[in-house]
């Protein structure tokens, strides 16, 4: 088989059970050196005694491949540091960041708690934050110092994060939160030979079984062959996209774009906007729908 990731070091996080597992396995296969982290965390984010990471980074063994153990908390600034240091101390650098972990504790809004938002918010937005700030550091340095590697990151939006799911405000807004966070990345680090996408994986794992019928959705490693060609050196001319990925079908998402516009010439009179903004809404593409709107 041709391996697109030979010799090159990769962090996937949440990386134990379900998509992250399946992307850390498919990297290993094309090649990559894996650190592998997961928290250990029940679904909702709870404390957990089980390590599925230490069994992944057996099987990455048991292949041939090379993969350590990371139980960093992703949303912790100084423990997101010392996964970046670990993967750069123990395979001699770090070429590729799969954005992945996350847990879901799903309500409708006005049943949310301060602690539930609080929870998501940090494990999904600040989880991607905190090791791509940290990673994208080493690879400005790296280009300063005229080491230029050709780095790719690899964040995880949703569906429910571009087109909104009933009763999953919070997830949604986090998820959103991460395809914004990929665009910026994307223009502010390309400089440094880095690109930065996001796919919306669409697949049966912890997070979707119990939330509605999941017996027809794709299975996590459905995602992850698209996830690999992204992570090569082959990809370096794509970067800020989002692609929708449900089995074998690949969706490059748009997102928000200038559609209809007027100019007034002048500060607007509330009376006004009434007329004007129903005429610019009747010339524009309605929305999508809302996930189980």
């Amino acid at each position: 088989m041709s391996r697109l990731l030979e010799g090159r070091v990769a962090i996937v996080t949440g990386a134990g059970r379900g998509i992250g597992r399946a992307h850390a396995l498919e990297l290993a296969r094309h090649g990559a050196k894996v650190v592998v982290n997961d928290y250990g965390v029940t679904l909702a984010g709870e404390d957990s005694t089980e390590t599925p990471a230490h069994d992944v980074v057996s099987e990455i063994e048991g292949m041939g491949g090379e993969a350590v153990v990371n139980g960093a908390d992703v949303a912790d600034f100084g423990a997101a540091e010392a996964m970046v240091r670990q993967a750069i101390e123990t395979f001699g650098g770090l070429d590729i960041l799969v954005n992945n972990a996350g847990f879901v504790r799903d309500r409708m809004l006005v049943n949310t708690s301060e602690e539930e938002w609080d929870a998501v918010i940090r494990v999904h937005l600040k989880g991607h934050f905190a090791p791509l700030r940290h990673a994208g550091a080493y690879w400005r340095a790296e280009a300063k110092e005229g080491r230029q590697r050709a780095a790719r990151v690899i964040n995880t939006s949703s569906g429910a994060g571009l087109q909104g799911s009933v009763g999953q405000a919070t997830y949604s807004a986090a998820k959103a939160g991460i395809a914004g966070l990929t665009l910026v990345a994307a223009q502010e680090m390309g400089r440094y030979g880095v690109t930065v996408n996001a796919i919306a994986p669409v697949a049966r794992t912890r997070m979707t079984e119990g939330a509605f019928d999941t017996s027809a959705m794709a299975l996590p490693e459905d995602n992850s062959p698209i996830v690999a060609w992204l992570a090569s050196e082959e990809a370096g001319d794509v970067t800020g996209r989002v692609v929708e990925i449900d089995g074998s079908r690949l969706t490059v998402e748009s997102g928000w774009r200038h559609a209809a516009a007027e100019d007034r010439g002048q500060r607007w009179d509330a009376l006004e906007v009434g007329p004007a903004l129903r005429k610019l809404l009747a010339g524009s593409p309605a929305p999508e729908p809302v996930y189980g709107a």
